[in-house]
């Protein structure tokens, strides 16, 4: 006879998923901090389009109506954290823009640099990640090549056993 896990009263998930997110928060306001990124760092933010509280141009909308992947490396200005968003300033199509999104938003976020990962999942999704474009902001001239070796890779799969 086997018993079943109770449903826990404590939404582990939600917490888990809030700290995670936090970590971005802390590494783009470490870059804030410094005014630049160190060594080769670069970030690719995936990101909801539509969440509430996220705040690009229309045409990037129309664009990419679900999500939508940013890269922050070369070309960017005014990064601006705060506790539950960031915004940034970068140039899509020669054209400069400002976006701001909320950390409950984002979806990923990778440091292809050091081949570091997160994926986060909207409430009530089946935890599949979907793939996406190519970002669409001004990529720079040349790209740093990753480190493969994969130690810092964090996947966290929320799925419950029934």
């Amino acid at each position: 006879m086997a018993e079943e896990t109770p449903e826990s009263l404590i939404p582990y998930d939600e917490i888990v998923q809030e700290a995670l997110r936090d970590v971005v928060g802390r590494v783009l306001s470490e870059v804030e901090a410094e005014g630049a990124l160190p060594g080769g760092h670069h970030f690719y933010i995936t990101f909801r389009t539509r969440h509430p509280g996220v705040s690009i141009p229309k045409h990037l909308i129309e664009r990419f109506p679900e999500e939508m992947t940013i890269v922050i490396q070369h070309r960017f200005w005014d990064l601006k954290v705060g506790d539950d968003l960031f915004s940034v300033g970068l140039s899509f199509g020669g054209v400069p823009s400002t976006l701001t999104v909320p950390f409950a938003a984002v979806t990923e976020f990778v440091d292809p640099a050091v081949d570091f990962s997160l994926r986060f999942q909207a409430n009530g999704a089946d935890g599949e990640h979907e793939e996406h474009e190519e970002a669409e902001n001004d990529a720079p001239a040349a790209a740093a090549e990753p480190v493969e070796d994969g130690s810092n890779v964090v996947s966290v799969d929320f799925t419950r056993k029934k």
